[in-house]
C-alpha cells in the first residue's frame, strides 16, 4: 500500500495540448521517502515481485481513468510493460479483465514496451501485441533506437506508436548526428503509418526541432514533471486554456501545482 502512480503529460505537438498520461510508479518508503522506480524496480524483477506490482499499476490506472472519465474527461493512459510481463500468458486475459472490471475502453489503455524487450522473442511479443490490439488496446515500442529492430519486425507488430529514446532527443541542440537520427525515425515510423513521440524534451530549443521534423507528441520537463493524479485535470485545463499563447509558457506549468 506504499506504491502511487504518478502521471507525466504527453502534449499534441499540432494542437499544444494534453493528448494522454503516462504512468510512472512511486515508491512512498516510510523512511526513505519518495523512491523512484530506478532504485526498485530491477529489484522487483530478481526477487519476482514484477508481475504483482505490474497488475498493480494496471488496475490502478485504469481505476484512475475511469474516475477522470465520471469527471468528464476522456483520458487515455500509457502504462510500461516488463519483459517478464511480456512472457506471461495471461497478461492478455489480466488486462481484459482490468478493463472490464472498472468499465474503461481498450483504446483508453495504452501498454509501453521497450525495443530491446520487445525484440527479445518475436513470437512471444507479437502474439502478446495481436491479443492485446484484439482488446482495442494501443501499443507503443518505447525507447525506440537503442535496440536492435529489423524493418521486417517493425512491419510484423500491430503497433501504432514509437517512442524516441531521450538519449537523442538531449543531444539535438548539440550534435547532428542525433538530430539525423530523429528525423530518419520519425520519417520511419510515418512511412509505417505510427506516431511519434519525442520524450525526455526539456528545453525551447528542443521542442522546436522535434516538432520541425514532425514529431506527433511530445513529453518531458519542459511541459511538466511527473504529478499526483489529482493534479493532472487542474494543469490540463490550465494548460488548455494558455494554447493559444507563447507555447514557452508551458515551462511554468510543472512546477506550479
Amino acid at each position: 500500500s506504499q506504491f502511487e502512480l504518478y502521471y507525466q503529460p504527453k502534449i499534441d505537438g499540432r494542437r499544444n495540448r494534453m493528448s494522454g498520461v503516462e504512468a510512472l510508479v512511486r515508491w512512498n518508503h516510510p523512511r526513505l521517502g519518495l523512491v523512484s522506480p530506478d532504485s526498485f524496480i530491477g529489484l522487483a524483477e530478481r526477487y519476482g515481485l514484477i508481475v504483482r506490482l505490474g497488475n498493480w499499476v494496471l488496475n490502478e490506472a485504469c481505476r484512475q481513468v475511469a474516475a477522470w472519465s465520471k469527471e468528464g474527461t476522456h483520458m487515455r493512459v500509457a502504462i510500461n510493460l516488463s519483459a517478464i510481463q511480456l512472457r506471461e500468458p495471461t497478461l492478455v486475459d489480466k488486462v481484459e479483465e482490468a478493463l472490464r472490471k472498472h468499465g474503461v475502453l481498450g483504446s483508453q489503455l495504452l501498454c509501453e514496451i521497450t525495443e530491446s524487450v520487445a525484440m527479445q522473442d518475436m513470437k512471444i511479443t507479437q502474439r502478446t501485441f495481436e491479443g492485446l490490439s484484439r482488446l482495442g488496446v494501443h501499443l507503443s515500442i518505447d525507447d525506440f533506437g537503442t535496440g536492435y529492430s529489423s524493418l521486417a519486425q517493425l512491419r510484423d507488430l500491430p503497433a501504432r506508436q514509437l517512442k524516441i529514446d531521450r538519449s537523442f532527443v538531449k543531444d539535438l541542440e548539440t550534435k547532428s548526428d542525433a538530430r539525423a537520427v530523429v528525423e530518419a525515425v520519425i520519417k520511419l515510423a510515418h512511412a509505417l503509418n505510427l506516431t511519434v513521440v519525442a520524450e525526455g524534451v526539456e528545453t525551447l530549443g528542443q521542442r522546436d526541432i522535434v516538432l520541425q521534423l514532425g514529431c506527433d507528441e511530445l513529453q518531458g520537463f519542459f511541459y511538466a514533471r511527473p504529478m499526483r493524479a489529482g493534479k493532472i485535470l487542474p494543469w490540463k485545463f490550465e494548460q488548455a486554456a494558455n494554447a493559444t499563447r507563447p507555447a514557452d509558457l508551458a515551462t511554468n506549468f510543472g512546477t506550479r501545482f
